[in-house]
């Protein structure tokens, strides 16, 4: 018993400093090899799966039984923190969070460093606003050290829109002194083609994730494919509940891995009842988009290339907005 708890608190040490456990640590707090095959052949690859899944869900796990969901509770909750702690503590943890850069110092000010690892940033507006070409640049960043602004890690991106050139990520590498074909090698990309197909490849990603350091993950676009798969009223709940669990899939995966989620949605014009005003743009996915995003971005066009981001939802950031400049060598500042 003694040998037990102390490798469940060399299990919580290895959190602190090497992030998320692998699912095989819930062998040291009794629980069977083969019951922790059957948990990754449902799609948990580590610790932290197990204790954020409800019991419901982890009951559709072929092969768990209620007893055995007890058991599997009880020891996820021994190597993952799940009850209340301090403010000065989650204020230290704060202080941990990377910030990715966006390649320009302007919207990166407004951002307070840049794009926040473990939690979601919606980036929203209509076509040729930048939105794809600014995830081609956060490709690249996040790949930088720590101290230039990246995340040190791979990028894991879904692309429902067939819009992902990878010689853009080359011509972005060479601006910040990268070698091309790392930086190609350190993207994981895959093409969506329905809803189901695009849930099931995050499963995917999350157990590449579990093998090695991602320090983002990209959806472009999170919701083009729901506006096809699911037509009219009749399929709103089914289509609402269905980009709520993907949603919160990704939240999952950006607090089990710390890793920063960034997603575009596209926009429906909205007239409003204001013929005057002229046609406003909307953000699709309604409510439900609304708040699974921690941060949402409403971008623009402005002037020949440049771009208009302005902050519209956030936590913690105020409202503002900033000018950047869409180049070859990716998302840079204005040249006033």
């Amino acid at each position: 018993m003694e040998q037990q708890e102390h490798d469940v608190d060399e299990g919580m040490e290895m959190q602190a400093v090497h992030g998320p456990l692998p699912i095989e640590q819930l062998e040291q707090c009794g629980i069977s090899a083969t019951d922790v095959k059957k948990l990754r052949e449902g799609g948990m690859f580590t610790v932290e799966a197990v204790a954020y899944t409800s019991r419901k869900d982890l009951l559709k796990i072929k092969g768990i039984s209620e007893a055995k969901v007890d058991r599997l509770t009880e020891a996820a909750s021994k190597l993952v923190p799940m009850g209340f702690q301090s403010a000065t503590h989650l204020h230290q943890l704060r202080g941990e969070i990377i910030q990715i850069t966006t390649g320009s110092k302007e919207l990166d000010a407004i951002l307070q460093g840049g794009v926040e690892t473990g939690s979601i940033t919606e980036i929203y507006g209509e076509f040729r606003t930048g939105k794809t070409q600014l995830c081609h640049t956060l490709a690249v960043t996040c790949q930088l050290p720590l101290a230039n602004g990246g995340g040190e890690g791979k990028v894991l991106i879904i692309d429902t829109e067939g819009t992902f050139r990878p010689e853009r990520c080359v011509e972005i590498s060479q601006r910040f002194g990268l070698n091309p074909t790392d930086v190609l090698d350190n993207i994981a990309v895959a093409r969506a083609h329905n809803t189901d197909h695009q849930s099931q490849l995050l499963i995917e990603g999350g157990a590449m994730m579990a093998e090695c350091r991602f320090s983002l993950i990209i959806v472009d676009s999170v919701t083009g494919l729901y506006r096809t798969d699911y037509s009219g009223r009749g399929e709103l709940a089914a289509r609402q509940l269905h980009l709520a669990r993907f949603l919160r899939s990704l939240q999952r995966l950006a607090d089990e891995h710390s890793c920063a989620v960034v997603v575009t949605n596209q926009v429906v014009a909205s007239v409003d009842g204001n013929m005057f005003a002229g046609p406003q743009v909307k953000p699709i996915g309604g409510n439900i988009m609304a708040h699974a995003s921690t941060t949402r971005l409403y971008v623009r066009k402005g002037r020949g290339d440049e771009r208009i981001c302005k902050i519209i939802c956030s936590p913690c950031l105020p409202e503002a907005e900033a000018r950047y400049l869409l180049a070859p060598e990716g998302i840079t500042d204005c040249k006033d």
